[in-house]
């Protein structure tokens, strides 16, 4: 039986630092993405994104494996729904650390947190999103 695993994120301008979170998520068996709403995304961002649409098909283009549920809370359906695993980077480990608290609160089996490195640009920095709409870099992470 294949390991249930999870990850979320706002999966904005889709990049390499994206691919490589999918891509180890889905090394590890069968992944639900928690893909923010566009409200949701953008109260957390404070900057434009694409919409919600154009998010999840750049996902299932890339990974037509993957199932996608919208989530309008940083902790969608991972406190109470059954997984295995949770993939995440530096940046988003504490969130994962919070949905374990609440699902140990719940008497739900803690999942294990899996922490993929961060992937860097050209410059050495991390690939994000803003880097590249602000267009300091590509979804590469070439610098332009």
């Amino acid at each position: 039986m294949n390991k249930k695993v999870v990850i979320g994120g706002t999966f904005d301008l889709l990049h390499k630092g994206h691919r490589e979170l999918i891509s180890h998520a889905s090394s590890l068996g069968d992944v639900k993405v928690g893909l923010t709403s566009d409200q949701m995304a953008r109260e957390m961002k404070g900057e434009v994104v694409d919409d919600y649409g154009v998010r999840e098909s750049e996902i299932l283009r890339l990974f037509p494996e993957v199932e996608i549920e919208k989530i309008e809370d940083p902790f969608g359906f991972a406190v109470d729904e059954n997984f295995d695993c949770i993939v995440v980077s530096e940046e988003t480990r504490p969130r994962a650390e919070e949905i374990n608290a609440q699902r140990k609160e719940k008497g739900k089996e803690e999942m294990v947190i899996e922490e993929i490195d961060t992937v860097l640009s050209e410059d050495g920095g991390a690939i994000s999103s803003t880097r590249i709409r602000n267009g300091e870099i590509d979804r590469e992470g070439n610098i332009i």
